[in-house]
């Protein structure tokens, strides 16, 4: 991941945050972005802001598939994500996002499936990193923002991401579906139709066909808390 910025989001099961990156200092080469930055910090202009991020995510969706996207595209564009996720974490913004939509702008970077390049791995990461921490904390909006993303169907991009990232991705949607299925409404989503369940039950299963003599723990534990919230599934659609 040379010449890449870390993630804002690092690890879900900790709450660690990333001390060593600055958004100003990452994004400083990037005028639009710094743009963005200063926006962010104007309530009334919040809006101009995710209109500028949208054109960076726009920018590269077009590098995606044929596999286009090179370095330089990608540091921009996780500078993008990263400011969206900042977003995200932030209680007077969180919500405006989500009503707005905007998490579905990055969906088609959680979607891609080059294994080869390994910044295409660090921008799936990177947006996993905005979902993350939508679903992070629980609290009196927790609802809607589960609603909001089963409708806009982020499990099967989440498996997606099970199936074809690094071992840190795979961590990130292994803990975003495994919060997911805390939720009744997540439950049902998974447990309704059996296609569906047996989907996600064969991406987890896959999982942990994989895993060598010492499986990487924290994807473990997500692994394991997806099985127990399914385990409990035929109860509450039965």
């Amino acid at each position: 991941m040379e010449n890449l910025p870390e993630t804002l989001y690092v690890d879900p099961t900790t709450g660690g945050s990333s001390s060593s990156i600055g958004v100003e200092s990452a994004a400083v080469e990037h005028t639009r972005i710094e743009q963005c930055i200063d926006l962010l910090h104007q309530p009334s202009r919040r809006e101009e802001a995710l209109a500028l991020l949208n054109k960076e995510f726009c920018k590269a969706y077009k590098l995606l598939s044929p596999p286009a996207l090179g370095m330089k595209e990608a540091t921009t564009v996780c500078n993008a994500v990263a400011l969206l996720q900042s977003m995200a974490s932030h209680p007077d913004t969180k919500m405006g996002i989500v009503r707005a939509k905007m998490p579905v702008f990055i969906y088609p970077f959680m979607n891609t499936t080059e294994q080869r390049l390994k910044h295409f791995d660090y921008l799936r990461l990177t947006s996993l990193g905005v979902i993350g921490t939508l679903v992070k904390v629980e609290d009196t909006n927790s609802p809607e923002i589960i609603h909001f993303l089963l409708e806009t169907e982020v499990i099967p991009l989440c498996l997606r991401c099970i199936e074809v990232g690094g071992e840190l991705a795979k961590t990130v949607a292994a803990f975003v579906v495994s919060k997911i299925l805390l939720y009744e409404e997540g439950q049902r989503y998974c447990g309704t139709f059996p296609e569906r369940f047996y989907a996600v039950a064969q991406v987890l299963i896959n999982v942990v066909d994989q895993f060598t003599i010492k499986p990487p723990l924290q994807l473990l534990k997500h692994v394991l808390n997806c099985f127990l919230r399914l385990s409990e599934v035929s109860r509450l659609v039965g």
